[in-house]
């Protein structure tokens, strides 16, 4: 049984009053947890105190692509009633889906990875809990979270965990100077400064990740309303649009405030991050200890908050290899959702340094993105699929060319590992 078929009726028609939009509000939030994740902090704190304001672009240009992208991918949950994975199964030859598929649980286990990392490392930060004691915790919490609660729960908890990390970063930028005029010519100025390539890749990497296109997909079906009615569906278009912007725009300003905070703090001092505990240790003399305190709070939320999205991502791409929506009380979603976290926290036992290892998750992120992005848009190009709602021809063109930069900057990060 399809696991939002209790929130929605093939023969509800919703009632779109004025203030009906923001009942639409939520799907895109989940989404945007997956990329104010720990991986971004990594990326993010680097990018901001070894190169001050000047990698804020990368954050604005990865925003914009992610807007096309989520905005598209809802698009085809919306109309076909099909996730990204149960859509590749079901119109793609089983050699190509499945290893498409299988590439995007290995995304999805890297994604994890970090996320529980990154909760691990704040329960070290404010309880000196050591990391791997600390990773067995945020698994045993996050798989009780999801097996127990339903999605409109889940879904009220992650809104509530965003709000919480917005305003501790509106707290700690109250603390610092910020050179706005600089900060904004560097959202707008593309700049490669040496040695960058990297960091922009795990900016980007952090940013869109490919198991959010799959997850947006899903989740927003919890507000789907009979497919048959086109002015609902248009509707629901029009509404998906809002809360992808919305929510889109919270993650941009958060991503961008970890790289002023870092530019502010960090850079401004002259003083390196390798690691995120080390961030925090950093903090207290700077800022003081609340500072340092509610750094950690805020980063234990967004490990919690994104590991649980990462496993329903992964048990979406799991069900959807077998034709079958993402239901936690069936098998095969159950099992995507242990794979992927078990094997990530078994992959944390075997790493050395948590810093890199949240650096290189995002780079094995950004090199699988290519394959789910150009898979997406064939899918929803196609008048088999989607029908009267395949893509335009300006907005494939634009999903094209999005998949060309994204392709092209992890060909400069090959080359520039390999040198």
């Amino acid at each position: 049984m399809k696991f939002f078929q209790d929130l929605k009726s093939k023969n509800h028609k919703p009632r779109f009053g004025g203030l009906e939009i923001f009942k639409y509000i939520g799907p895109g939030l989940l989404v945007t947890v997956g990329f104010i994740d720990p991986g971004n902090w990594a990326s993010n704190m680097s990018a901001g105190a070894n190169f001050g304001y000047t990698l804020l672009w990368m954050v604005t240009l990865s925003t914009i692509m992610l807007i096309f992208l989520q905005h598209n991918v809802a698009h085809l949950g919306i109309a076909t009633g099909l996730c990204l994975s149960e859509a590749a199964t079901t119109y793609l030859k089983p050699k190509y889906s499945r290893v498409i598929l299988g590439s995007a649980m290995l995304a999805s286990v890297s994604t994890s990875m970090a996320e529980i990392l990154g909760g691990s490392i704040a329960l070290n930060m404010l309880f000196h809990i050591p990391i791997k004691a600390g990773s067995l915790m945020v698994l045993a919490f996050v798989i009780v979270m999801l097996l127990t609660n339903s999605y409109r729960l889940i879904e009220k908890w992650i809104i509530a965990f965003v709000s919480i990390i917005g305003l501790s970063f509106i707290y700690e930028l109250s603390l610092v100077q910020i050179d706005w005029g600089q900060a904004a010519a560097s959202w707008i100025t593309p700049s490669f400064p040496n040695g960058s390539m990297v960091i922009i890749m795990s900016v980007l990497g952090a940013v869109v990740m490919p198991h959010n296109l799959f997850l947006h997909s899903e989740v927003i079906q919890s507000r789907q309303w009979n497919l048959k009615d086109d002015k609902i569906i248009k509707k629901q278009l029009d509404y998906e649009l809002f809360d992808t912007l919305f929510s889109m725009i919270v993650g941009w300003a958060i991503n961008s405030a970890m790289i002023l905070l870092a530019a502010a703090t960090f850079f401004k001092t002259r003083t390196p991050i390798t690691e995120l505990p080390q961030a925090h240790q950093i903090l207290e003399p700077l800022l003081g200890g609340q500072a340092a305190i509610i750094f950690a709070v805020a980063l234990l939320f967004a490990g919690i908050a994104s590991t649980i999205t990462s496993g329903m991502a992964a048990g979406s791409i799991f069900a959807g290899i077998f034709k079958e929506p993402y239901d936690i009380r069936d098998n095969h979603s159950k099992l995507g959702v242990i794979i992927s976290l078990v094997i990530a926290t078994v992959v944390i036992f075997l790493i050395s340094n948590p810093f890199n290892g949240l650096i290189l998750s995002q780079m094995l992120l950004s090199i699988q993105l290519p394959i789910t992005i150009f898979l997406q848009v064939y899918l929803t190009s196609s008048e088999k699929v989607m029908g009267k709602y395949k893509n335009t021809p300006l907005s494939r063109f634009l999903l094209y060319m999005t998949g060309i930069v994204v392709t092209t900057l992890n060909f400069g990060l090959l080359v520039s590992v390999l040198n």
